[in-house]
């Protein structure tokens, strides 16, 4: 007999059926033991009657460890009480493996303890939860993109030279010289984008910070368009629909998910287009007028960046940052050159920048002037100097974090649990 993914048990309600899966939980009352299994789909809860299973299987369910690994066959029968609706009437169960006393008890532990053991705390409801959506929420980036017509061209982990600053830098030796792990994989996206006209890359990045925050990793994930032709008001606009897509896409295939997690849905809700915009210069306005003593030029931390969007019931876009805060290939504002065409897109909430990008320059002698003002190495951008060279054309794109989506649609306190195995500061292990 196949298996049967717990998640599918409602077409086979009145069928004897078979679950490979491992044991979540064990009640007994004397004559009735109630399994709570798991099989990666969902859960299931299995009773085993004395009247219904064989005495021997019986007396093996009562030794039963949690996590023990099992293979249980019985009849699938509705039960609104039940987890996902549905209850199985055990029949007869064999034991894979007999699990080790389990680490991870039901009382509470400590979160250097439950990082220590990442591996198995994977297993918990709530990890499940939070993992399956951060699975939906991949795949409606990649799908929103490709229905826009985006083209996926991977970019590489390894490069020549920083993206965005050297301050931030892995260095790691590469045979004969050396080599740093990607910030980004943006400066590929623009001469794939050269190429292709429309594409993106779906890859992890690496920022070697020393930051302790709720919002921040070593190792996270970004998926990253960048379209030539495209300008700020085109780039704001795909922002916008992607993230509006994606928030609808897990509402709408992942309630059991948040339900797990007791998110509200109401704020995620109302994460519809139009997206409210503001500039930089009224952020400043709003945060002296807030009491943060902020100076015109200084980049937003996270306490400005909160206090920004809590002013709207939904994510807002904050244009034309000072181009002293930028890096070096934004487009300056031809009205106004001290500030340049960039945006970053803040989740309400309290869960600051997801989004950041805009346009790219496209012009030479100007890239080139950027180099030498961030004493870049200009041997080392040879190649994406070439890009303004041979059809250079206006372009735009950006970067949004797959982890601080995730903590934001899940009403997460902390990014570490978006991410199966987060890498901090202080963390490398397992």
């Amino acid at each position: 007999m196949s298996a049967v993914p717990i998640e599918r048990l409602a077409a086979h309600a009145g069928e004897t059926v078979e679950i490979h899966g491992w044991l979540y939980n064990r009640r007994s009352s004397g004559a009735i033991h109630f399994l709570l299994v798991r099989d990666g789909t969902g859960l299931v809860q299995a009773v085993a009657a004395r009247a219904d299973v064989p005495p021997d299987v019986f007396a093996t369910i009562g030794t039963l460890t949690q996590e023990s690994s099992i293979v249980a066959q019985g009849a699938v029968r509705e039960d609104r009480r039940a987890p996902g609706g549905y209850e199985l009437s055990l029949r007869d169960l064999r034991v894979v493996q007999l699990a080790a006393p389990y680490p991870i008890t039901p009382k509470e532990h400590g979160v250097d303890f439950l990082m220590d053991h990442r591996h198995l705390w994977l297993r918990s409801s709530r990890q499940w939860a939070i993992l399956r959506v951060r699975a939906e929420v991949e795949r409606a980036m990649c799908d929103y993109l490709d229905e826009q017509g985006y083209l996926r061209v991977d970019t590489p982990i390894l490069t020549p030279a920083a993206c965005e600053g050297t301050s931030t830098l892995f260095e790691t030796p590469y045979f004969e010289t050396h080599a740093y792990l990607t910030q980004s994989g943006q400066l590929y996206s623009e001469a794939s984008a050269a190429a292709f006209g429309r594409v993106y890359c779906f890859s992890p990045a690496f920022r070697a910070e020393k930051s302790k925050t709720r919002r921040h990793l070593t190792e996270f994930w970004m998926i990253e368009p960048e379209a030539a032709y495209l300008d700020l008001d085109g780039c704001i606009a795909l922002a916008e629909g992607l993230v509006a897509s994606v928030v609808a896409r897990v509402l709408e295939r992942r309630e059991p998910e948040l339900r797990a997690l007791e998110r509200d849905r109401v704020p995620l809700e109302r994460v519809r287009p139009p997206f409210p915009r503001i500039t930089y210069d009224d952020a400043v306005e709003r945060l002296r007028a807030a009491g943060h003593p902020i100076a015109w030029g200084d980049d937003f931390g996270g306490d400005e960046e909160t206090v920004l969007a809590n002013a709207f019931d939904r994510p807002v876009f904050v244009t034309h940052y000072p181009a002293q805060c930028k890096a070096f290939y934004m487009q300056p504002d031809p009205g106004r050159p001290e500030v340049v065409l960039g945006v970053d897109l803040l989740a309400p909430e309290g869960y600051g920048e997801i989004v950041g990008g805009g346009q790219r320059i496209h012009d030479l002698a100007l890239l080139e002037r950027r180099l030498e003002e961030h004493r870049l190495p200009k041997d080392q951008y040879a190649w994406y100097l070439d890009l303004r060279r041979y059809g250079s054309v206006p372009h735009s794109g950006f970067g949004i974090g797959v982890e601080r989506t995730v903590a934001w649609i899940c009403g997460l306190e902390h990014v570490r649990e978006t991410i199966p195995f987060p890498r901090l500061l202080n963390r490398l292990y397992p």
